[in-house]
Order: C-alpha cells, then structure tokens, then sequence
C-alpha cells in the first residue's frame, strides 16, 4: 500500500467518479455507447463516434497490448521518489480504448511496442486502487 501521502485523483465530475468507485471494486469499467456500441475511456456524457447519449458500463477483460511508453528519472511530487525511475506506458486494450498506467513486474528495458500486457491491480490505501499493467503470463 502506498500510503497516505500518495496522490489520488479527487473527481467533482460524477462520471469520473463512477470509474474510479469501480476500480476501488478491483472492476475496470469503460463506456461502451448502445448507439454505435463503441468503447470510450476518458468517461464523457457524449460518443465521440456518433453523438450518442446513450451509454452503459462494460467490464473489460483486462488485457492489451503497449501502444507507448516513457520512463521517468525524476519525481515530480515526493511520493513517487522511492520508485524511480518507472515507465508510464499507454495501453491499447482489447476494448479498442488507451489508457495511461504504470506496469509492474518487469523490467524497463523489457518494454516493447505490442507487448501484450494484463490488468493487475494495486491498492494505495483503504478506499483507493488502482489498474496497473503487467507482461500477460504465458498460457
């Protein structure tokens, strides 16, 4: 657990909030639009596709594959100090969404473009986690 210092998002807005109560459930959701039936993450009220305001919350499967990445050598806040350096990846997930994390159990230098990663997740305190990514375990 990270601690009490870590900093966590606070989102005003509800459908932020929304995907983060559902990662607190070790749940990551994204919008899938009944209209065109596209997956979207940042959450928003409209489709970017097709204008729809018609949407529900989708379970993702959890896996994807690295579409980008940049490492980081210097904290830019003291509680990721102890964790330097680490790698910010883009994840391209199955859903068709990218997002932003972190990857664990692996080495940086290890870090390939299509790598084909998993969600694993990591709590940093009582009533926040979040999805991080590791290399897919051989099946």
């Amino acid at each position: 657990m990270a601690g009490s210092n870590f900093p966590i998002p606070r989102p005003k807005d509800p459908l932020n909030a929304e995907f983060w109560d559902h990662c607190r459930n070790r749940r990551l959701c994204f919008q899938q639009c009944t209209g065109c039936g596209r997956h979207r993450h940042v959450p928003r009220y409209m489709c970017p596709f097709c204008g729809s305001s018609d949407w529900e919350w989708q379970e993702s499967a959890g896996r994807g594959t690295v579409f980008s990445w940049t490492v980081t050598w210097r904290a830019m806040h003291p509680a990721f100090a102890d964790q330097l350096p680490y790698a910010t990846v883009v994840v391209e997930m199955d859903e068709g969404v990218r997002m932003v994390s972190r990857v664990r159990d692996m080495e940086l230098d290890a870090l390939k473009l299509d790598l084909p990663v998993e969600l694993v997740w990591e709590e940093v305190t009582n009533d926040f986690t979040l999805p991080y990514f590791r290399p897919l375990a051989a099946s």
